[in-house]
């Protein structure tokens, strides 16, 4: 859950979601479930030559288990934050 909790606080702020099959597409961040299932809003790709016909899609749903990387804005990450609810997350599972 800590990583849902994460995403959910970077809603409305602009990300890069690099899929398995090399596609990445750049937008902004519309929703996250519990399953990371990913919607984008006002998306661009990356390399318009290789996906074309990508370039007509303004929104779209990414189903998280084909996700391979997100890149965050380096500005909205709070790493300090992110380490603690980590550790507190592992104390938890330990008792």
């Amino acid at each position: 859950m800590l990583f849902y909790s994460f995403f959910k606080s970077l809603i409305g702020k602009d990300v890069v979601v690099e899929l398995k099959n090399d596609l990445s597409i750049c937008g902004t961040l519309h929703s996250v479930d519990q399953y990371l299932n990913i919607k984008l809003t006002d998306i661009n790709v990356t390399d318009t030559e290789k996906y074309p016909h990508m370039l007509s899609v303004k929104n779209c749903f990414i189903r998280g288990s084909v996700v391979r990387y997100v890149q965050l804005p380096v500005d909205e990450v709070d790493t300090q934050l992110l380490q603690d609810a980590a550790r507190r997350e592992a104390q938890q599972q330990r008792q």
